[in-house]
């Protein structure tokens, strides 16, 4: 399975937990609301990459984090039904803005919001993490068991690549990732055999 259908899958699964606005997330400090916001936020930012991509033009992510923060507790205030409206028109409208990029412009180096430059390719896999992850984050009932095998194989790598604190362990695949992105995890257990520590949420 690719990237494209992992954004297909956790947009659906997203979708179904935003039935349910109410309530904290299972992110500290964030309610379900936050996180609906993020998640459409984070559709129109990505878009901006695409745009750049398509265009040449420049377009950053976000303005600024601190804008950005602001935008998801503004968006949080929106009505349950405005909020999901939200995710469905700004998930609808990355979706056909990816596929109206050629070959060509999927190879256009952009910049992450944590300023990393790389190939337009690369937007899909940062959408898939995003509403694979905050599927589980919603609290809603899915959990990292429910996401692909794949995708939790590609997520650990990346997650290793990019975080230098996180030790070697081993568990069930869904448990060791959910670990890995310092979501709450079970039976996940240092090479040792000592119970794994808790690190810090990671997306």
């Amino acid at each position: 399975m690719n990237s494209a259908q992992w954004v297909v899958e956790g947009t659906a699964l997203c979708r179904r937990a935003l039935v349910d606005l109410d309530g904290p997330s299972l992110l500290p400090g964030w309610t379900r609301r936050q996180v609906a916001a993020h998640l459409s936020l984070n559709a129109e930012a990505l878009a901006n990459l695409v745009h750049w991509a398509r265009t040449g033009e420049e377009r950053p992510m976000y303005s600024s984090a601190d804008q950005r923060d602001r935008d998801i507790e503004a968006g949080a205030l929106r009505p349950p039904d405005d909020l999901r409206a939200w995710f469905d028109e700004s998930a609808t409208n990355l979706s056909k803005a990816m596929d109206e990029l050629t070959a060509e412009q999927w190879r256009a180096p952009v910049r992450t919001a944590q300023g990393r430059q790389v190939p337009a390719t690369e937007i899909v896999w940062l959408r898939s993490r995003e509403v694979m992850i905050h599927a589980v984050d919603l609290g809603t009932g899915v959990t990292f068991a429910d996401l692909p095998t794949d995708f939790l194989q590609a997520l650990s790598r990346d997650i290793r690549n990019k975080r230098g604190d996180a030790p070697e362990v081993r568990g069930p695949l869904p448990e060791t990732t959910a670990y890995l992105a310092g979501r709450p995890y079970c039976n996940v257990l240092t090479l040792d055999g000592s119970p794994a520590q808790p690190l810090p949420p990671w997306l």
